[in-house]
């Protein structure tokens, strides 16, 4: 019997990855057959989602902290990609909260990083680094979740505060990056309100 079409892709293309589902690998629209075409067909469309933001002007305060802004960006990166691109699962994953929950939460977490900036409670560096984790926590997309939330944040730090963009640790955060596990780590600690880790990680090069 022959294998499903994108049979190669399903599951887990690294380590603590939302794994593919049938159903995600449907929504294929170019003609990756494993994780690497995936990953080179991906990487080509995160440099025109790059473009597009580095030049729109919705990519400015407080546009950039809204739920139309956050799926219009994961759109521009992965939408030559994936058909589902910029819309929020529906469906549980292995990471992230209950689905039916993304939309209000989202709202909530993008309404405490604008309390976060109003009143100056963290650096530019810190901030973008909390605003990355919550996103990635709440992981509204069904992949690229990682990606996008860095591109975010790596915005709002060069569009808002004029700031250069984080090292996040030196890594592309792949499966083959040795430095993912540690990468990893420093979310989970991050999870229990233990932000150290990951501002060590992604201040580090």
């Amino acid at each position: 019997m022959n294998a499903e079409p994108g049979a190669a892709l399903l599951g887990a293309h690294a380590p603590g990855a939302t794994p593919l589902t049938p159903d995600d690998v449907r929504g294929l629209l170019v003609p990756a057959t494993t994780h690497r075409d995936l990953n080179e067909f991906e990487a080509e469309n995160i440099l025109v989602g790059s473009r597009w933001a580095s030049r729109s002007k919705k990519s400015r305060m407080p546009h950039m902290l809204t739920d139309s802004y956050v799926r219009e960006l994961h759109r521009r990166m992965f939408g030559d990609v994936w058909e589902w691109a910029g819309q929020y699962r529906l469906i549980d994953t292995n990471i992230g909260i209950d689905w039916r929950q993304i939309g209000p939460r989202l709202v909530v977490g993008l309404g405490n990083a604008q309390h976060w900036l109003d009143h100056e409670m963290y650096e530019p560096e810190e901030f973008a680094i909390r605003l990355h984790h919550m996103v990635v926590q709440i992981h509204p997309f069904r992949n690229g979740n990682g990606r996008h939330s860095r591109m975010l944040a790596d915005l709002i730090l060069t569009k808002h505060f004029r700031a250069p963009r984080l090292p996040w640790g030196g890594a592309a955060l792949g499966r083959t990056d040795p430095r993912r596990d540690e990468y990893l780590a420093a979310m989970t600690a991050a999870d229990g309100d233990r932000f150290d880790p990951l501002l060590r990680f992604c201040r580090s090069s």
